[in-house]
């Protein structure tokens, strides 16, 4: 049984791989393609959530830096089980994974605004962090 299954999980890796290499291609319009692009546009996101990340927390004292560790872990699983469930009726289906990465790309981009905004706040200004401020307006 281990003899078959070992194969069977290359095989499959293999074949994930392969996905993973090909770039995106906005032209062509194939379900594949465009989970491919989602795929990419989420990376893209990812990337600035982290430079954003990592530029908030080199300004924070010791006590700020493990806030916003916590803050930032749960946010994750937020985002994470968030989009499980908005996207749980496509599960299955061939457009499921695209409709997860504009998931995940949609709720990163607004987190990337809130770490925008809480690194222009000024010491003891507790309304400048909503990066809703300017959605209300």
């Amino acid at each position: 049984m281990r003899r078959i299954l070992l194969p069977a999980c290359l095989a499959l890796l293999a074949g994930t791989s392969i996905l993973q290499a090909q770039e995106c291609d906005r032209s062509d319009d194939s379900q594949q393609m465009m989970n491919i692009c989602a795929n990419e546009d989420y990376q893209a996101a990812d990337a600035s959530l982290n430079k954003a990340y990592q530029d908030l927390i080199g300004s924070e004292d010791a006590n700020g830096k493990k806030l916003l560790q916590a803050a930032q872990r749960a946010w994750i699983s937020f985002r994470d089980a968030d989009c499980a469930h908005t996207t749980a009726a496509s599960a299955g289906g061939s457009i499921h994974p695209m409709v997860v990465s504009q998931c995940l790309t949609k709720l990163t981009n607004d987190r990337i605004k809130q770490l925008a905004a809480s690194a222009n706040c000024e010491e003891g200004d507790v309304s400048c962090a909503s990066s809703d401020e300017d959605d209300a307006q």
